[in-house]
């Protein structure tokens, strides 16, 4: 087991109606507000009209139109500028995790003179950032409950992880309500986005029983919720606890003591979410049954057998590859049958740009550190095999 330090200083507030408590929290933020969001949705949810009444008797800014893979230029630009030029006491960001992945970058923006891509390509470590509150409507990346988000550089296929003890939200408000009219395809991918979360914290070299327990639990618990959630989107019971695995999967909760394993999927996913400004969570889908078979070897076969056994219930007695082989095709059903696109292809990428794609994971992702290590060759014949 490995030595860690520890910390989670979020509040998280949990349940129907908790919105409610939102002016009691904002009051001891401060008056100025910068109020980010997405597309709109949360206007047809009504969230933007109950958001601004509560708030009446605050000073509200607003930054719209965040982008899934959100991005450098212009929205966390725009909103380092708006919330320097009003100087802005706290952000609020309300929608899903690409909304607040953005508004960390910002409030660490916002306290800095120069360029905020010194900080997020960690040029230049932030010593002060805007406390951020945070409404979450879609279960999936886990933001409302860590110190990362992920920017993107259009010009450069830039897609970097930012972290920061900094960026934990303060108060995340989670009505798992909020996600009832989440369409399928976003709740398949958040499902996807999750439990890929967790197997880059189960796979690894050094772990205890207690967290593989977790992460197992985690996992089936997303398996069964998600296809609650979508044979019957107000499935209130089944939301709640989608909410909350979500939630669990990037805060380190679910593995501490355990070794790093150097989150290869993630890794390869960002260069074609930032190439291609595919669906995380698909790229994900796509990229995890193909990265399992690319890997299964001697040294990683009891993982898979434990993954196999306790996740999908395989005989323990069966051949150790048959049932890692079980495991991985499992896997993959899984994700097909809740309607994720399982090839490259169907997302809109061919094999044109797939060498430079694994070129740029290589130079950039350090996966030849990885559990299992991973090199450029490693990365392109996964992406081959993912077509």
């Amino acid at each position: 087991m490995q030595n860690f330090d520890y910390m989670t200083p979020t509040r998280l507030i949990f349940g129907k109606g908790v919105i409610s408590k939102l002016p009691e929290v904002m009051r001891g933020f401060g008056k100025k507000i910068l109020l980010t969001y997405g597309g709109g949705s949360i206007k047809k949810l009504g969230l933007y009209d109950k958001v601004k009444e509560l708030l009446k008797d605050s000073e509200i800014y607003e930054l719209s139109g965040i982008q899934p893979n959100p991005k450098y230029d212009p929205s966390v630009l725009d909103g380092v500028k708006i919330s320097k030029e009003k100087d802005i006491d706290v952000i609020l960001a309300v929608g899903g995790g690409s909304v607040l992945d953005c508004s960390k970058a910002i409030a660490a923006g916002a306290k800095y003179d120069g360029d905020p891509w010194d900080l997020i390509s960690y040029k230049v470590k932030a010593k002060a950032a805007l406390p951020i509150v945070d409404i979450i409507t879609l279960a999936a990346t886990g933001s409302e409950y860590d110190s990362g988000g992920v920017i993107s550089r259009t010009e450069t296929n830039d897609k970097i992880g930012y972290m920061d003890p900094l960026l934990y939200p303060a108060v995340s408000f989670l009505d798992p309500t909020y996600t009832f009219t989440v369409s399928k395809k976003q709740t398949a991918a958040g499902c996807a986005d999750a439990m890929n979360h967790i197997m880059e914290q189960y796979f690894c070299e050094d772990s205890t029983l207690l967290n593989d327990g977790f992460m197992e639990a985690g996992l089936k618990s997303l398996m069964v919720n998600a296809r609650k959630c979508l044979d019957n989107p107000e499935d209130y019971t089944a939301r709640a606890e989608m909410m909350l695995d979500c939630t669990y999967g990037c805060n380190a909760i679910y593995s501490l003591g355990n070794s790093q394993s150097g989150w290869p999927c993630h890794g390869m996913e960002h260069a074609l979410s930032a190439y291609y400004d595919i669906t995380h969570g698909e790229g994900l889908a796509i990229i995890t049954p193909r990265w399992m078979k690319h890997i299964l070897s001697e040294k990683t076969i009891d993982r898979f057998v434990k993954y196999g056994v306790n996740v999908f219930g395989i005989d323990c007695k069966h051949d150790k590859f048959d049932i890692a082989n079980k495991a991985i095709d499992e896997t993959y059903k899984f994700f097909e049958s809740i309607g994720i696109p399982m090839h490259l292809k169907e997302v809109g990428i061919d094999e044109s740009r797939l060498g430079e794609m694994a070129h740029h994971v290589a130079e950039n992702e350090g996966l030849e550190n990885a559990w299992a290590p991973l090199n450029e060759q490693d990365i392109l014949d996964i992406f081959k095999a993912s077509l």
